[in-house]
């Protein structure tokens, strides 16, 4: 049975059969109480958050996990398509399921899928990707005193920020988390 101070932050706990991401815990422990680990904790499946609190005594266990190496195929009517890279199996997710880093993803992308109990979870693109700016206003030279932003439309469909000097058909590098312009490329 595990207990209560091997609850961390970053381990997997499973939850009315759902694995749970502990993103903060503290352990207190009162003069004539017994001790508990206050959590929040994220749902990975469906993202929910949630705030427990354990008690010394009670039972839980671990959820166990497994990340692969996969490759993004293609996208169709509310489907995202993955093959997993080791066995060829190719399976799809529910797009309402990878919404967050759907926007970044192009066909023959590489990203890590969760798998939870066999069956995958949610999906983590690489933390910087290039993409190519497909539609973009032209910077004029002088409108602003610093370095100055305007809209770009990538290929994946997504809309970022960019600096006045992007042009179209340029490839630049995205950071996924933040979904900000890092650099260009070319």
């Amino acid at each position: 049975m595990a207990s209560l101070t091997d609850i961390k932050t970053g381990t997997i706990v499973k939850i009315g059969g759902d694995p749970y991401l502990v993103t903060w815990s503290q352990f207190n422990r009162k003069q004539a109480r017994k001790p508990v680990m206050r959590t929040k904790l994220k749902n990975l499946v469906n993202g929910a958050a949630l705030d427990k609190t354990f008690l010394a005594g009670e039972s839980f266990e671990f959820a166990e996990i497994e990340n692969h190496r996969c490759q993004y195929l293609y996208r169709d009517d509310g489907t995202a398509h993955f093959m997993n890279n080791e066995s060829f199996e190719q399976f799809q997710l529910p797009t309402d399921q990878v919404e967050g880093a759907l926007p970044y993803l192009k066909d023959d992308t590489e990203v890590y899928v969760t798998f939870y109990e066999g069956k995958p979870i949610s999906v983590q693109p690489p933390i910087k990707i290039e993409l190519r700016v497909v539609e973009t206003p032209p910077g004029v030279k002088g409108d602003t005193v610093q370095g100055g932003t305007k809209p770009a439309v990538l290929e994946t469909g997504i809309t970022i920020s960019v600096p006045l000097f992007v042009n179209e058909g340029d490839v630049i590098l995205v950071n996924t988390d933040s979904g900000d312009y890092v650099s260009r490329v070319t």
